[in-house]
């Protein structure tokens, strides 16, 4: 009868030693993975309507910006009164152009004052996105950014099916970033003179249906802050998107007109940028003024 033999690795051997060792490595880079340290919270500064030469409230608030970290959102009508080469440099850069390094703007209404917002393409370059769309995206820390172009019959519509929609919804499918804010000018919601604008719904709805948290605005000059809506206005604290109009850049002021309807907090008498803490998971937020007593701040978690 053959005998069988069977052999075992002895604790002494080469492959036993090998074996042990590749165990240890496994479990040390599966405990550093599992403790390794988060992406700190990084910075976002907004503000809109902002720079004109015959106002001194632009350089107040720019010197503010100037200094606080982090990256400058600035929400569209940036130079007065029709977005001309001469604007730029004269009432915008002498201040403003101190950080346009770490500037990531959007286009107002007044930047088309010029054919095409040609003056705000060339001065800001690569910064403003394709010349001609003014959409683009990029990522603070664990956010995702969009700033959009809220301009829309200048850029071929906002509605289902434009070519700024299907973009969006292209690069929002693209993001593996839990949490996202949008900014560009004209608000969805307002209730300053403008009103709600409904040309923005579709944009709105891409953003939530992709399970975004905020989003900025300009336009009116004044500050509010609503409570988390859906795209047609409805109060929806478990997905819904919390809106910021920060019109207070410096051009002017103007006051609310109306009461919409889930809007949570308004000052229209303050110059002032909002800053927001956007952390992995999480966010917060503060309205810094210039001068006076009135603020605004709070913080959230990402759906």
């Amino acid at each position: 009868m053959r005998s069988c033999c069977c052999a075992h690795a002895s604790p002494h051997s080469r492959s036993y030693r090998d074996a042990i060792f590749g165990s240890i490595v496994t479990l040390l880079a599966a405990l550093v993975a599992g403790t390794a340290a988060p992406q700190p919270a990084q910075t976002l500064i907004a503000v809109g309507d902002i720079a004109s030469c015959k106002s001194t409230a632009d350089e107040a608030t720019g010197q503010l910006v100037a200094k606080l970290p982090g990256v400058v959102a600035t929400l569209g009508d940036i130079a007065y009164e029709r977005g001309t080469v001469n604007e730029f440099a004269q009432c915008y850069d002498p201040v403003w152009g101190t950080f346009k390094g770490r500037t990531r703007p959007a286009p107002g209404n007044h930047e088309y004052g010029s054919r095409g917002a040609a003056p705000y393409f060339a001065y800001f370059g690569a910064r403003a996105g394709p010349s001609g769309t003014g959409y683009y995206s990029y990522d603070l820390g664990a956010w995702h950014i969009v700033a959009l172009n809220s301009n829309c019959d200048l850029v071929g519509g906002c509605g289902a099916g434009s070519p700024q929609d299907t973009w969006l919804r292209d690069d929002l499918r693209r993001s593996r970033a839990k949490c996202t804010l949008a900014y560009w000018h004209h608000p969805r919601f307002s209730s300053g003179p403008h009103g709600n604008d409904p040309n923005l719904i579709t944009l709105w709805q891409a953003l939530y249906v992709a399970g975004a948290e905020i989003v900025l605005s300009g336009h009116d000059h004044d500050y509010e802050r609503f409570r988390p809506q859906t795209p047609d206005g409805v109060l929806d604290r478990a997905r819904g998107i919390q809106e910021f109009v920060v019109g207070t850049g410096g051009r002017s002021l103007f006051p609310f007109t109306v009461l919409a309807a889930n809007s949570a907090v308004r000052d229209d008498n303050t110059y002032g940028v909002l800053r927001l803490k956007l952390a992995p998971g999480r966010y917060s937020f503060r309205f810094l003024p210039v001068l006076g007593t009135f603020t605004d701040s709070g913080s959230g978690v990402c759906h």
